[in-house]
């Protein structure tokens, strides 16, 4: 089984992972917006933050929205590739987009580097507020986060530190 306490990846490689799989999907909004095949590497860009989500450290309430932000945005994903209605699809996502700025802003505001705070808030203010306005605003107002969110990626990968592993408690003794 696996262990939670044991890192299988570098931060690094956490970090990197979303940052590949986004890049082309953001490429995409910029070349041609509304793309089938971005759903599909959307749904394993936000699997990829399963990962990331685990490993910033954060308030438990923290993770629990960037848990939620990748099942809601997964959802949204499978929703638009089963053609379901865009309407419905898009609130879904925009609901989701709360989640990941909540979690976006509490993980950054925890973070030892300055840079990361700073991108991190702004990018999880960003993404997270237009979701109250994206009704009166264009999408194109919401692409400005989505490079904001591969800097603050590419950040987590050069700046932040690993944490160290927990050590593994012995069989029937009491964790404090």
């Amino acid at each position: 089984m696996l262990d939670p306490r044991r890192h299988y990846a570098s931060l690094r490689f956490v970090a990197l992972l979303p940052l590949v799989l986004f890049f082309p999907i953001m490429v995409s909004f910029f070349i041609s917006p509304g793309v089938a095949w971005g759903e599909y590497v959307g749904v394993f860009f936000h699997l990829s933050i399963l990962f990331l989500v685990s490993r910033l450290e954060a308030a438990s309430w923290a993770r629990a929205a960037g848990y939620g932000w990748v099942v809601t945005d997964v959802l949204a994903g499978i929703l638009v590739i089963n053609e379901v209605d865009d309407d419905t699809a898009w609130a879904v996502r925009l609901g989701a987009h709360v989640l990941a700025g909540v979690w976006i802003v509490a993980s950054s505001l925890v973070s030892r580097s300055w840079p990361v705070r700073a991108v991190g808030v702004l990018t999880g203010v960003w993404l997270g507020g237009y979701s109250f306005v994206g009704n009166v605003l264009g999408e194109e107002f919401l692409r400005p986060a989505s490079i904001m969110i591969l800097v603050w990626f590419a950040l987590l990968a050069i700046l932040h530190r690993d944490q160290p592993e927990r050590p593994a408690v012995p069989a029937g003794t009491a964790s404090a």
